[in-house]
């Protein structure tokens, strides 16, 4: 994830006089960079919007957009949450801000919703009802979903695991029980888990098959993956989206739940007498 300030930093004798500005300003400010415009750069360091354009081309970026996309995932895989919760000091307006984020939000959404992968889908839902048991790995804020999805999978499937609500010596406790017929589901996103990707090669050196949900090709659990879903999320702040990552997983539990849908209706249709019998939910 540093390739992009190394090149900077390994070209920078090459550069004319305002591309230097540029790129002293971008190694030195890369997480206000990120979401500044060419125009936004070329004012603040004095150069024309031209030379920001040529400069992102010196790079071998087909233009300033798909730099500044490069500086984004630089800036979600490195900044400390001190880091992201300062990205917004220049925001004084508070609606201006909100409305941003639900901005971003749609946009991740729409990216998804354009690139979304049907095949990478139905073949993590052949991995998972075709496997032995189902364990789901994903720690820190990713274990909000894991635990989301292991508590869908275990209705539907009555065979998922979820392994991160116990501390790491557990977590190696329990995988170590995982076999070459088992599953393994890791959520993982920045800033990447160590401890997931160390399970996950742990699970593969044991031939077992292994579902990644993450955000980009770029992630450490994509290559460790037998199947990808990806769900990318651009937002950076100290409170990391959930949003599109867990549209993915909504979207890969109903994929199961039509293959699975004449056990399911069973099991809630007897799930239901015994909630209105023992009055679980409050009658309005």
């Amino acid at each position: 994830m540093n390739d992009l300030i190394s090149i900077i930093k390994n070209n920078f004798h090459k550069f004319s006089r305002g591309q230097k500005l540029i790129a002293q300003f971008i190694i030195e400010h890369y997480d206000k960079a990120a979401f500044m415009t060419a125009a936004k750069i070329a004012e603040t360091v004095d150069v024309s919007e031209s030379t920001v354009v040529r400069f992102a081309s010196a790079l071998g970026y087909s233009g300033f957009p798909e730099m500044q996309k490069a500086l984004q995932v630089l800036i979600k895989n490195k900044l400390t949450t001190v880091q992201r919760i300062s990205l917004n000091d220049d925001l004084n307006d508070k609606l201006k801000l909100h409305k941003r984020n639900l901005k971003n939000e749609m946009n991740n959404l729409r990216y998804l919703y354009d690139h979304f992968d049907m095949e990478a889908l139905d073949k993590a839902t052949e991995l998972i009802l075709d496997a032995d048991r189902v364990f789901v790995l994903g720690l820190r804020t990713s274990s909000t979903m894991s635990n989301y999805l292991g508590f869908y999978l275990d209705v539907i499937l009555n065979n998922a695991k979820v392994l991160n609500n116990s501390g790491v010596n557990s977590l190696y406790e329990e995988i170590i029980r995982i076999k070459e017929d088992d599953l393994l589901i890791i959520i993982s996103y920045p800033r990447y888990s160590r401890t997931t990707i160390d399970a996950a090669r742990f699970v593969k050196g044991r031939n077992t098959k292994i579902v990644a949900i993450t955000d980009t090709e770029e992630s450490p659990a994509y290559a460790l993956a037998d199947v990808s879903l990806l769900a990318k999320s651009n937002i950076v702040s100290f409170v990391d989206s959930l949003v599109v990552p867990m549209t993915m997983i909504n979207n890969l539990i109903i994929n199961i739940s039509l293959r699975e849908k004449e056990e399911i209706v069973e099991y809630f249709n007897t799930l239901e007498r015994l909630w209105d019998h023992n009055s679980i939910y409050q009658n309005l």
